[in-house]
């Protein structure tokens, strides 16, 4: 089964744009972007875009539930596309890691995550592959929504680009080797 179902987690809305929350999706549009392809926005439950990569078939899934229910999202694209689970990749913000960190997982609990919570709620299981991207926790006691929520400053702005291209890779890098050989290219990267 050479199916990839690539989920980026984040809220829909122009006040969600360029959030640190929405680096989900500002990873799998900057995907789409490489493979030059566009999203088709009037998906069940998404933004869905579709590609061949070196016979692979990819799904990238911007799930339209807000954060809080991006499980109904990745289960309905999962049975709709029929990815088994350790073909899925969740991408989601991680507030444990140094800002552009990236992380990929094949278990783990949700950290407080609101989008891990509803997707293990709904899947019923912590084993599924994710990719975590650091945004640091700069936050004084009691802010950490805003700062969630907030925008990158100045200089997280100039670096992030280059972090989202390596975060690219190692998709490109999953759907191709395997999360283990992915896992000992990329988690080593600072």
């Amino acid at each position: 089964m050479n199916s990839f179902l690539i989920a980026g987690l984040g809220n829909i809305g122009d006040e969600y744009s360029g959030t640190r929350h929405n680096v989900g999706f500002d990873i799998v549009d900057a995907c789409a972007a490489k493979w030059n392809i566009s999203f088709d926005n009037n998906r069940r439950y998404g933004s869905i875009a579709e590609h061949k990569l070196k016979g692979r078939s990819i799904t990238l899934l911007k799930p339209s539930t807000y954060m809080n229910l991006s499980g109904k999202a990745v289960r309905y694209w999962m049975q709709e596309s029929k990815i088994p689970i350790f073909h899925v990749l969740v991408v989601l913000d991680d507030l444990a890691l140094p800002f552009g960190t990236i992380r990929i997982k094949t278990i783990g609990s949700d950290g407080g995550h609101n989008g891990l919570k509803s997707i293990q709620e709904i899947l019923q299981s912590t084993n599924y592959p994710r990719l975590r991207f650091g945004i640091e926790n700069k936050f004084p006691k009691g802010g950490q929504v805003d700062y969630v929520l907030g925008k990158w400053n100045e200089e997280e702005h100039k670096a992030l680009p280059q972090h989202i291209i390596k975060s690219v890779e190692a998709i490109e890098s999953f759907c191709l080797i395997g999360t283990e050989r992915t896992m000992n290219i990329y988690n080593t990267k600072k």
